[in-house]
């Protein structure tokens, strides 16, 4: 397995971790590819399939933008980006990479081509350059997930991740989850002291340990935030946030207003609609493994942290987020975490998985009930497809994470009281979301020209 821990898990900003931070980052890479840039004289960036289709409601024009001024998605300060974007747009020009400055016009340098999509991928993107001696430079990238992108010729084969260790590397290798049981059987150890031990090859304890807790903790403050603002979301949908309105009603002077068993669950599902109205607001978020399911996961573990009262949560957490890669890391590897290429099973789905893994490990659970809780995560889920309305990472995709989460829960509740046996493996289900999303048609993957997406819209339009 040729992934990272960080691969899975990026600090970033919303809405979508392929129509948004993996356009950003392609978009930059160009350039560095492209550089010296001193004698550059235009740029030009074309959206084909569905990042031209959702492009909009995506926010992939202001990301694709804002990766050509050479911002990143860990770095752009998301209260800045209108101001950026409205200064660019006023001048009529762009300085790349902050340094050359070139003319710059949607329309002419941004193109939106709707009807058609490239060889390898759903979300194909192509940027050229042209020099003063008029010769011209172009390069395709696919957004394939999860802020993951790919060189045209790379997208249909799995490929190394920069930063990454080679899967000889590791003494944990595996590509299927019945390689990595394998190697707990004879090795007598756990998902997260494996996965912990792949990642050592590369990094100290002390870093891999301040990695995750940073990741944690730009997790925990996005649910905060998100509980604490109110307002509408932007986009023209104008749907209003609820979590913090409801969070609000579900606590009174700092308690809950009641204790009934169901309590604890409804807060699960605001933290993870908080996560994702910060995310539909162009807010800091985690891909999780994608920015359309971002909520799910900090839901689950601040459930863990807070409500299961662990005797050593720190270390919990840290589990749970190694084991919860683990999943990630197989469903990208033997199907897709891209909505564009398997409706929302693979996020929604994936991160459904991710978190209930990640929960049993946090709990102690065996390396079989880990497996357990992650296939009924994606069982659960299997066909579920990705129809966001007007294109905007809001509806369903909000509620969506709510349920999810709430779901997760339940795995893992299931899969603790059984004993780790189970009908169908993970290996199995994953196969099956793969199969799946192949046989989807695509108006129902992230293009926004079937099911809810059009319906209605249709509806409400005829009632006007």
């Amino acid at each position: 397995m040729d992934m990272s821990v960080f691969d899975l898990f990026k600090i970033g900003i919303g809405p979508s971790s392929s129509h948004t931070v993996g356009p950003m980052v392609a978009a930059r890479r160009f350039l560095l590819d492209s550089a010296p840039l001193d004698d550059v004289i235009e740029v030009k960036a074309e959206l084909y399939g569905s990042l031209a289709l959702t492009g909009i409601g995506h926010a992939t024009d202001k990301a694709v933008i804002l990766g050509l001024m050479g911002e990143t998605p860990q770095d752009v300060v998301p209260t800045e980006v209108d101001t950026q974007l409205a200064a660019a747009e006023a001048a009529g020009e762009l300085k790349l990479l902050g340094s050359r400055t070139v003319p710059f016009k949607r329309g002419t340098h941004l193109v939106f081509h709707m009807a058609e999509s490239l060889a390898e991928h759903p979300n194909g993107m192509r940027f050229t350059l042209t020099r003063a001696d008029g010769t011209t430079f172009s390069k395709v990238y696919y957004s394939v997930g999860g802020g993951f992108i790919k060189e045209a010729g790379e997208a249909q084969q799995p490929a190394p991740v920069t930063g990454s260790a080679p899967a000889a590397a590791i003494p944990f290798p595996f590509d299927t989850m019945e390689q990595l049981l394998a190697h707990g059987e004879k090795s007598s150890l756990t998902i997260p002291q494996m996965l912990r031990a792949n990642e050592r090859v590369k990094l100290s304890d002390d870093e891999l340990n301040t990695g995750i807790d940073k990741i944690w903790k730009v997790m925990h403050d996005c649910i905060a935030h998100g509980l604490d603002t109110a307002g509408t979301l932007p986009g023209g949908l104008n749907v209003k946030r609820r979590a913090a309105n409801l969070w609000t009603q579900a606590n009174i002077n700092g308690a809950r207003a009641n204790e009934l068993p169901h309590d604890a669950l409804h807060q699960v599902s605001l933290y993870a609609m908080a996560v994702n109205e910060e995310n539909a607001a162009g807010g800091r978020v985690v891909t999780a493994p994608t920015n359309g399911a971002a909520g799910i996961i900090p839901a689950v573990l601040r459930y863990y942290a807070e409500d299961c009262k662990p005797s050593d949560p720190v270390t919990g957490v840290r589990d749970f987020m190694l084991t919860a890669a683990a999943i990630g890391m197989l469903c990208k590897r033997n199907a897709s975490i891209s909505g564009a290429e398997i409706g929302c099973q693979g996020e929604v789905g994936v991160a459904c998985a991710m978190a209930a893994a990640g929960l049993v490990a946090a709990l102690g659970g065996s390396n079989g009930q880990i497996e357990n809780a992650a296939e009924i995560g994606i069982e659960h889920h299997l066909g579920m497809t990705c129809d966001p309305i007007g294109g905007l990472v809001q509806i369903p995709c909000i509620e969506r994470n709510g349920m999810g989460a709430v779901k997760a829960i339940t795995a893992a509740s299931l899969a603790l009281k059984g004993d780790g046996t189970h009908f169908v493996s993970l290996d199995e289900v994953i196969e099956t979301m793969r199969q799946t999303g192949a046989d989807m048609q695509a108006k129902y993957k992230e293009t926004s020209l079937g099911g809810l997406a059009i319906h209605v819209i249709t509806v409400n339009h005829a009632a006007c």
